[in-house]
């Protein structure tokens, strides 16, 4: 028998003995008024020791060291695994998740307001291979807006001017409308600067300097027509205003209306059992602590999350080795004390379309990308052994084991989620 049961029955016992002793004055003092003694005496007896346990339960509970009831602790809690001991952070409660669609329009700085013509005239330069050096690639080239490329070029790093090759695998430009932070490693901060840099990266489009794209630009007498039009204020072309074009075409090229958006606005028949489930395990895996909002990306516009995640985070893993996932280090440089790679968190918009996947393009198959980021990132157990899903937590200070479900992934739950990506795939503009 433990202390507080031993205390609860002689708080109780007390307080019954001297509830009889009142209860027995009480019904001496009401007797002459009622016929039936007994019957008073039975009423008033439960009603003393209902009364008594109450009052040995507040007495039992305020002599407990800390609250029964309480929230999990914040403190580190010891692990334990099959054959390692190892400290976790306590699992944290958090509110429900707040799905949101992707809205049909993509917002547009003030300095640079969406407008039909200057739509047209970023287009055009978007697909003119006149803007490279040696006229064979354009912003298109590395950037399809098809079924079968979503916006990227389909290739592990994308190929330059003269057959070079990159050491990057190329972005979308789908949905890059709603990116804070774009290049792998979010060097630039909007849609205007992006589209300045591949022109004179001497390994894509080539031109020699800025200058000479203006130059290049000016001297087709389509598009001096057509600057004078979008922009009357600079009667003379500019880098800034090519990039304004450009970026204002791009902010066209979102894909709303997917079978996801579809859902979260109502219909309730959108999405499949399958997909449902690949949702769930989204959340409850923990993919949202990154791949958040209505873009899935922490790096989008209006985030309070920070843009950029270590990757991989879980070092030394067997597809960290396999896919040289740690051989580039990205935007490490531009954060102190920090040595393994830094990246700008991508969109999952359209992930079904862009293989293959990560900065070097190493993985041709979504699911085996969900498995890595659910290794590497997540620090989940790849495992379809039931004895592999739970995980024990212990406190010292609260002196209490929790038991937290779910900790593996199995080889269905993987397709569950890839095939709620599919579910990403939206309208191509």
């Amino acid at each position: 028998m433990s202390a507080h049961v031993s205390q609860f029955i002689a708080f109780g016992l007390v307080a019954i003995i001297a509830g009889v002793f009142i209860l027995i004055g009480i019904v001496r003092e009401l007797a002459p008024h009622y016929q039936k003694k007994w019957l008073l005496g039975i009423a008033m007896g439960l009603g003393v020791i209902t009364f008594s346990f109450k009052i040995a339960f507040v007495m039992t509970f305020d002599s407990f060291a800390q609250p029964i009831l309480q929230s999990l602790p914040t403190q580190q809690y010891v692990t334990q695994s099959t054959n390692l001991l190892y400290l976790k952070p306590a699992p944290i409660k958090t509110e429900a998740y707040v799905w949101e669609a992707l809205p049909n329009v993509a917002p547009a700085p003030t300095n640079n307001p969406t407008a039909p013509e200057k739509v047209a005239l970023g287009k055009q330069l978007f697909f003119d291979k006149r803007l490279s050096a040696d006229g064979s690639l354009s912003c298109a080239s590395c950037h399809e807006l098809s079924e079968q490329k979503g916006g990227s070029d389909g290739l592990s790093s994308s190929i330059g001017i003269h057959g070079q090759q990159g050491q990057r695998n190329a972005p979308t430009v789908l949905n890059a409308a709603f990116q804070r932070a774009l290049f792998w490693d979010g060097r630039a901060n909007s849609l205007e600067q992006q589209a300045i840099a591949p022109l004179i990266n001497p390994i894509e489009m080539g031109m020699s300097s800025l200058n000479a794209v203006v130059e290049k630009v000016q001297s087709i007498e389509t598009y001096r027509q057509g600057f004078a039009q979008v922009f009357p204020n600079s009667p003379n072309i500019t880098i800034d205003n090519i990039a304004k074009a450009i970026a204002a075409y791009e902010r066209t090229l979102i894909t709303p209306n997917s079978a996801y958006d579809r859902f979260v606005k109502g219909d309730a028949d959108a999405l499949n059992a399958q997909q449902l489930r690949g949702m769930a395990l989204f959340e409850s895996t923990g993919c949202i602590l990154c791949h958040s909002g209505a873009n899935f990306s922490g790096a989008s516009i209006g985030s309070d999350n920070s843009a950029y995640r270590i990757f991989p985070t879980v070092a030394n893993t067997e597809y960290e080795k396999k896919y040289n996932l740690a051989d580039d280090l990205g935007a490490s440089q531009r954060f102190a004390d920090v040595e393994r790679g830094v990246w700008r968190i991508p969109s999952l918009r359209n992930v079904n379309r862009t293989a293959p996947y990560f900065h070097n393009g190493s993985v041709d198959s979504l699911e085996e990308a969900v498995r890595i980021m659910g290794r590497v990132q997540l620090n989940q157990t790849l495992s379809n052994q039931a004895t592999d899903d739970k995980t024990l937590y212990w406190s010292h200070e609260a002196q209490q084991l929790f038991e937290s479900s779910n900790q593996a992934l199995t080889d269905d739950e993987v397709k569950d989620i890839v095939v709620f990506l599919t579910a990403l795939d939206g309208e191509l503009p």
